[in-house]
């Protein structure tokens, strides 16, 4: 197989696991993946700014302002005044953003799991573990 059926066939299984745990997930009907992601990001970085937000999920500022309104008002994040300049405001997540994050995080693991736990031996789980090291080699920004 060359590089180009091995990159091929990569996404078209990332591509279906990632579909597979969305589908398996109980509370990702309430945000879409924008701001379930945004969500994570806010989590991730622990203070932020919207527009940092707005660059790093490629969307309008005018965008990330209704995503961010919609965590708001759902108690996932709150805003604060900029210490440093009032005119902007610092998105940070609540205790409710975080559980909701490692909830979904533990549910996904969990199936994760299990599905390895039903259906690999033990040199396939070698092959993944191998197969992780890989794949984050690939996706490492350094």
């Amino acid at each position: 197989m060359n590089d180009n059926e091995i990159a091929a066939n990569l996404r078209v299984v990332i591509s279906r696991l990632i579909k597979i745990l969305r589908n398996e997930m109980k509370h990702d009907e309430l945000l879409s993946l924008t701001e379930r992601s945004t969500l994570a990001l806010v989590y991730q970085y622990g203070e932020i700014l919207p527009s940092e937000l707005a660059v790093m999920e490629k969307v309008t500022k005018q965008s990330m302002s209704q995503i961010i309104n919609k965590l708001l008002k759902q108690g996932y994040i709150k805003k604060t005044p900029s210490r440093m300049d009032k005119r902007k405001v610092i998105i940070t997540i609540t205790a409710v953003g975080k559980r909701s994050i490692d909830t979904q995080r533990h549910e996904k693991e969990e199936w994760l799991a299990k599905s390895i736990s039903e259906k690999t031996t033990a040199k396939e789980k070698e092959v993944l573990v191998n197969a992780i090291k890989v794949l984050t080699k690939l996706v490492d920004l350094k």
